[in-house]
């Protein structure tokens, strides 16, 4: 099946955490004030550095210093909220691929209750450590010699709907752990079905541990009804998932599944795979803005990144196509610059080019992050989602 006849291919690039101002009901999540990348602008000294992106209209989605708005902008842009309910990246996934959520994933401030964590500790046959709210770094300085002493693995949340099992590698075989972690999904169900469950293996001397990121594993909740990815799949055209993709749709809808350590590996294996691409979609989460510099408050590593970003984009850019739409945007917010170290309920940048299509478009503030499925599918001429308005004709008539 073929498409609009002007796109073959589009490709989505997520900058975890990167948000652009409060949403009008960020009061009721905490996060009153958080505009993370507005925020981060006039924390950095002298403003944001990003030439490529500012060409592309990025200065005229919202305030940024250092970025000056761009009239004469060789892409299109905008903003849009987000109808689901919560902050997490999975509901914020699933919306950019047309599935709404509506009711936040559970999440447990105070730990998991005995209802979580007695079925677990009868699946796996033995006792747990911390049960508690922290960094994963932090917890396993702090628990991982008394993990390595008795084998109890170290179960941990955070501020997103996760469960986490950490285990170091010596102690705790990587199949016994992502077997405990399989066991956790399945008892995670009801009000307890966290949007993630997580496999953190570590390896190292006590005073010198450190988590393994090539061996995490997710293990996520299926999503509730079909997405975007699905579509497209189902059309018999090609679905590449980069990075974190393949965990937040629990690895459906793709027809290939990539593994990245952080953002620079990711942005050298989206060039990699976009040769590979004929006809359908690739997505990429480039994790780095949230997991690395907006959860621990890093504004100068948070710049530094969106800077290599920036550097890297007329890479991309050079490799696009008459047929290609590439659409940037964002999950939700993680502001580095306030107190929290939370995601923050904000709206996400909307930048959309492509060699074939319109410039200097202000797409305006779009209703949901489903606009951007909305906006795929009917470009591959598919039946839309049941939620998103597509904004097609804007940029291409």
């Amino acid at each position: 099946m073929r498409g609009s006849g002007l796109i073959e291919r589009a490709i989505i690039i997520i900058l975890d955490g990167c948000g652009v101002g409060e949403l009008p009901d960020a009061a009721a999540y905490g996060d009153t004030g958080s505009n993370t990348l507005g925020n981060l602008s006039r924390a950095v000294p002298g403003g944001l550095a990003l030439p490529n992106l500012q060409r592309l209209g990025f200065g005229n989605i919202t305030p940024l210093a250092g970025v000056a708005p761009e009239p004469r902008a060789d892409g299109c842009w905008g903003k849009s909220r987000e109808r689901s309910q919560g902050k997490d990246s999975t509901s914020g996934h699933w919306e950019i691929a047309g599935l709404l959520v509506d009711r936040p994933f559970p999440t447990f401030p105070h730990g998991f209750p005995p209802q979580v964590l007695g079925p677990f500790r009868q699946a796996i046959g033995r006792d747990v450590l911390a049960n508690t709210v922290a960094s994963g770094t932090e917890i396993i300085k702090q628990y991982g010699e008394e993990h390595q002493r008795t084998g109890f693995p170290i179960v941990y949340t955070s501020a997103d709907s996760v469960f986490q099992v950490a285990c170091h590698e010596d102690t705790v075989p990587l199949e016994t752990l992502y077997q405990w972690c399989r066991a956790a999904r399945e008892l995670l169900a009801g009000e307890y079905a966290v949007g993630r469950v997580i496999a953190r293996p570590f390896v190292g001397t006590p005073g010198n541990y450190r988590r393994v990121g090539g061996h995490r594993q997710d293990f996520s909740l299926p999503p509730s009804g079909p997405t975007m990815l699905d579509l497209v799949k189902g059309s018999g055209r090609q679905v590449i998932g980069l990075g974190k993709i393949h965990d937040l749709y629990a690895g459906r809808g793709l027809t290939e599944s990539v593994h990245t350590d952080d953002n620079r590996d990711g942005m050298a294996k989206l060039l990699a795979a976009l040769p590979r691409l004929e006809r359908g979609l690739l997505m990429i989460n480039l994790v780095e803005f949230d997991m690395t510099w907006g959860h621990r408050n890093d504004t100068a590593g948070f710049h530094a990144g969106l800077r290599e970003f920036d550097a890297w984009l007329p890479g991309l850019l050079g490799r696009l196509g008459d047929g290609d739409l590439l659409v940037i945007t964002a999950d939700h917010g993680n502001d580095p610059t306030t107190p929290s170290t939370d995601h923050s309920r904000e709206h996400t940048p909307l930048l959309v080019h492509g060699p074939g299509l319109r410039a200097g478009v202000d797409l305006g503030t779009r209703a949901s992050f489903s606009d951007i499925a909305a906006t795929v599918a009917e470009a591959f001429a598919l039946a839309g989602p049941a939620h998103g308005a597509s904004f097609l004709k804007a940029i291409t008539s």
